[in-house]
């Protein structure tokens, strides 16, 4: 029987090798996408993740889980609806249960001007292909009874988006279904490694070196989230990119009654309800740069307030914790993907809040950029190069945790 059970670890174990064809820096949902796609549909398995911490600990186990394609441009649109296409049968890609569940996207508008961007992202939404509706208040009740439409008495809703195919994928399964499909395939994940220079010569990046020693690569990639413009310093570069603070916070379990996100674009605030009961709670980001991961007491009691405006059911609910996840953000809101100005340095940042949303589609697109040299057209506008260019992809207004 003993020879039957043997105990088998999640993730194999070995020794920092001095050189890898690549070395991703960072163990996040992204850099374990990258990963595994790398391995599995490219055959290049001779690749190091390099993580400071453990796998997750960043902004991947940080964000609220939400999975949506209801976005702003023509660029951002097609690339997250085709990661929720990718979400839709991640578990069966991975054999690893990321516990998907449909659930629906629920954007309440308050004002006229909200109301009529949210007509017009339908419009497009619909060439896409993307189903998204726009809802009367009783439409409203009809999606969600809890909904309160006079919102206390001071923003009445006055319509809806709604988003049926919106989503949710739970964080830490997603991080560990990529990393054991990863190490199951070759790929070495090293946690507890910290990346502390980058080896850069005559414009190209030859490898890293980490607080265990130097580390020869082909290719270097960045996927640290938050810590982008730090990693991208020690190659010389600057990104444009500040590091903002996105808080949230969790109760205690409760009776389940909520199905699907709430959210609202004009009171900056977004609600659901996980398997287990607890109701989630997210708001914008914070209003200056930092780096702290301490969430704040003005959050927890506005955030509270605002929710309760929309759900009064909520004020029944005791907080539980709450945190700060960072984020990476560019000018524009959009992802920066693709070779940097330093040779053989690429970089998977500038997500912002959405670096969960777009893991499959932006490791999938990543990995046949490293493995081909093609650049396939989803991730074609979201070149490193786009500022110098002059060519944007402004999408602040896809998200009520951007003012």
């Amino acid at each position: 029987m003993s020879g039957l059970l043997r105990h088998r670890e999640f993730l194999t174990r070995s020794d920092l090798k001095p050189r890898y064809d690549v070395v991703i820096v960072g163990g996040g949902v992204n850099g374990l996408s990258l990963a595994f796609h790398l391995a599995e549909y490219h055959g290049i398995r001779d690749v190091g993740v390099l993580e400071r911490s453990y796998i997750g600990s960043g902004g991947s186990g940080r964000n609220t889980q939400v999975v949506r394609a209801t976005y702003n441009t023509p660029e951002t649109v097609p690339l997250y609806a085709a990661s929720l296409g990718m979400y839709r049968t991640l578990s069966q890609e991975l054999d690893f249960n990321v516990l998907f569940s449909t659930q629906g996207n629920l954007d309440l508008c308050h004002s006229i001007d909200t109301l009529q961007v949210e007509r017009e992202k339908v419009l497009l939404h619909r060439h896409y292909g993307v189903d998204t509706e726009i809802l009367t208040p009783e439409e409203v009740l009809e999606v969600c009874p809890l909904v309160d439409l006079t919102a206390g008495g001071e923003l009445p809703v006055i319509g809806a988006s709604y988003h049926p195919p919106g989503a949710f994928a739970r964080h830490d399964s997603v991080v560990w279904g990529y990393a054991s499909a990863a190490n199951r395939r070759g790929v070495e994940i090293h946690q507890g490694v910290e990346v502390v220079g980058l080896d850069v010569s005559e414009g190209a990046c030859h490898g890293v070196v980490t607080d265990r020693g130097p580390v020869a690569a082909g290719r270097v990639v960045s996927a640290v989230a938050g810590w982008s413009s730090v990693l991208a310093r020690m190659a010389g570069l600057r990104l444009p990119i500040e590091t903002m603070a996105l808080q949230a916070f969790v109760t205690e379990a409760y009776t389940p009654v909520l199905w699907g996100l709430v959210s609202s674009m004009d009171l900056f605030v977004y609600t659901q309800q996980t398997a287990r009961g607890e109701l989630v709670v997210g708001a914008e980001t914070l209003p200056y740069n930092t780096y702290s991961t301490r969430s704040t007491f003005e959050f927890a009691a506005e955030a509270a307030k605002r929710t309760i405006q929309l759900l009064p059911f909520m004020a029944k609910a005791r907080l539980m914790r709450q945190w700060t996840g960072l984020c990476d953000m560019t000018p524009d809101s959009s992802p920066l993907l693709g070779e940097s100005e330093v040779r053989n340095l690429f970089l998977m940042s500038g997500m912002g809040t959405w670096g969960f949303k777009g893991a499959p589609v932006f490791g999938w697109a990543m990995a046949e950029m490293l493995a081909t040299g093609r650049v396939d057209p989803l991730i074609a506008p979201f070149g490193p190069d786009r500022f110098r260019d002059d060519r944007m992809v402004p999408d602040a207004a896809s998200a009520g945790t951007h003012r």
